[in-house]
């Protein structure tokens, strides 16, 4: 019995130890109140990694919509619940909650550079730049539409192929939405066999996987202790590593084909001229690490995000038929059998738009929204908020507060629809986050959702190999992202 006592004793003395010696938790200015912090573990007796989001949600009942938590020993962050203190923050305060916050799986790599990851004067301009270059090049134009209809031709018939065989559409998918960003990106498709584009379309799911993974939400917490550790950190930079190395090579390749005098051809292309005209200057923002790192991150997001989401949309009118059949009734009357919809075509879609609207509700596909951090001292809702104290806008309870839909975690598209059918907006549809951080490819992502999924229903039935009532709708995994769950498809041509 003496060892174990003296073993015991000896833990409780460290733990003491370290408790003195690390940096306590500083509060500065008047934070919202909640759960107190212990040394060293923060509040996480209260936020278990893997259940992050449901522990901030059940937080939120007892010191309601807006509070404070500590991610481990030297993180405290400020959550906002619920659609009004979201809109109040992120629309009516814009510029203050316009930082950036930490993402610690993947701010060793950025370093604060690319448009996604950076902050300030260079954050301003590579989005300013970035969202041009994309306009220049068709998005929310009609070019972009052709590109994504052809894109979706080249889904439709890989689908067909399938010979009615059940499989998982989610790599598919993956790829088609890939090759609109890579269309974009880098002027090119690639075919669904290569190997390389199969690769890298895999490598970019295994990054979603590892910073929504129980393993991505505890590094959060605690970054400096499991950043030393071999495992979850080595194959989520793998990942990374593929992609970065496909970019670098794209981008290489660009470099020796840049025709300096004709019109770019695409995002790398305008990036590459606007360096050529900076070079000479001092403090521009144009660098080959900027670069490398915008383009990291559309591949990522571009080939993610989209796909994801028409996998749930498609797992959804697995489980309710009915719906299928009631969007592919609407699609057949309103543009008869033959002609493949177009965006214009969407007002006279309200159905088949409200489904889409709520797929997206349903699934939250970023159900903590990406960190903000507050650009200046802010004072809100009687607090008084520090600059640079972090933020998280849980987008997931924007999406599903009950205030403002009827049973929010029921799949109902009714929610977007009026009395007489017509299609109608909700206030606290925010799947694309809100103010000057709102995502920047929202228009491509909500047109590739609407493009592939009605092609999709024009060219295939969709059907399932085992009941509906054995489909489960509930994420794989919830963390930074919501993932879908795995399922399989069948598909007979139309």
């Amino acid at each position: 019995m003496e060892a174990p006592c003296t073993c015991a004793l000896l833990l409780a003395l460290l733990l003491l130890l370290l408790a003195l010696l690390l940096p306590r938790i500083r509060t500065p200015g008047r934070l919202p109140p909640g759960p107190a912090p212990l040394p060293l573990l923060g509040n996480l007796l209260q936020l278990w990694p893997g259940a992050l989001y449901s522990g901030l949600l059940r937080l939120s009942r007892r010191y309601g919509p807006v509070f404070t938590v500590h991610l481990g020993p030297w993180r405290h962050v400020v959550v906002l619940v619920g659609h009004d203190a979201v809109r109040e923050a992120l629309g009516e305060q814009a510029e203050e909650f316009s930082g950036r916050g930490v993402l610690a799986t993947l701010d060793g790599t950025f370093d604060g550079h690319g448009v996604f990851f950076s902050n300030g004067e260079r954050w301003r301009q590579l989005r300013k730049f970035t969202m041009l270059a994309l306009r220049d090049l068709g998005m929310g134009k009609r070019e972009g539409e052709e590109l994504i209809r052809v894109e979706t031709q080249s889904l439709v018939e890989a689908f067909q192929g399938t010979g009615g065989q059940p499989f998982n559409p989610s790599l598919l998918l993956a790829q088609a939405t890939s090759n609109i960003v890579c269309s974009l990106t880098f002027g090119i498709r690639f075919p669904y066999e290569d190997e390389e584009f199969q690769a890298v379309v895999q490598a970019a799911s295994g990054v979603l996987l590892g910073v929504s993974s129980p393993w991505g939400q505890a590094q959060e917490m605690f970054p400096q202790l499991l950043q030393a550790l071999p495992g979850s950190q080595t194959q989520l930079l793998g990942h990374v590593g593929i992609l970065a190395a496909f970019a670098a090579r794209q981008v290489q390749q660009h470099r020796g084909s840049l025709d300096t005098s004709g019109p770019a051809r695409d995002v790398v292309d305008s990036f590459l001229l606007k360096m050529k005209q900076e070079e000479h200057g001092s403090s521009t923002e144009f660098t080959d690490k900027n670069l490398l790192m915008t383009v990291i991150y559309l591949l990522f997001a571009g080939t993610v995000t989209v796909s994801a989401t028409v996998q749930y949309t498609l797992l959804l009118l697995l489980k309710y038929p009915h719906i299928q059949e009631r969007m592919r009734e609407e699609l057949t009357r309103e543009l008869g059998a033959g002609r493949a919809p177009g965006l214009g075509d969407r007002a006279r879609l309200p159905y088949t738009d409200a489904v889409l609207h709520e797929a997206q509700r349903l699934l939250a596909l970023v159900p903590m929204g990406v960190p903000r951090a507050l650009t200046k001292t802010t004072c809100f809702r009687g607090y008084t908020l520090p600059q640079g104290t972090e933020v998280f806008p849980l987008l997931g309870s924007v999406l599903h507060d009950p205030e403002v839909f009827e049973r929010p975690e029921e799949f109902n598209p009714d929610h977007f629809l009026d009395t007489d059918g017509q299609f109608k907006k909700q206030e606290a549809f925010l799947p694309f986050s809100l103010g000057k951080r709102v995502c920047l490819g929202e228009g491509l992502a909500r047109a590739e959702l609407f493009l592939l999924v009605t092609a999709i229903l024009q060219g295939c039935h969709l059907d399932s190999p085992c009941p509906p009532g054995a489909l489960h709708l509930q994420p794989a995994i919830s963390g930074l992202f919501n993932i879908p769950p795995a399922f399989q498809l069948q598909v007979q041509p139309r």
